[in-house]
């Protein structure tokens, strides 16, 4: 699923590590999913979208898009 988390995280200023310990997640957690390479649980896209002060949706989108 592609998303929009390293563009969240560049405009706040945050490294990888700065947001994977906000998260509670690793920095390879952070990596894999701006790689587009693991999608989120629901719980933690949740806390994304909770910590960004966006919707779910703002940040994960469908693959056809």
């Amino acid at each position: 699923m592609k998303n929009k988390l390293k563009v969240l995280r560049a405009m706040k200023d945050l490294t990888q590590e700065d947001l994977a310990q906000e998260l509670g997640v690793t920095r390879q957690t952070i990596i894999a999913i701006e790689k587009n390479k693991y999608d989120p649980s629901l719980s933690l896209a949740f806390k994304m979208a909770k910590f960004f002060q966006v919707k779910i949706e703002d940040i994960f989108l469908p693959e056809n898009e």
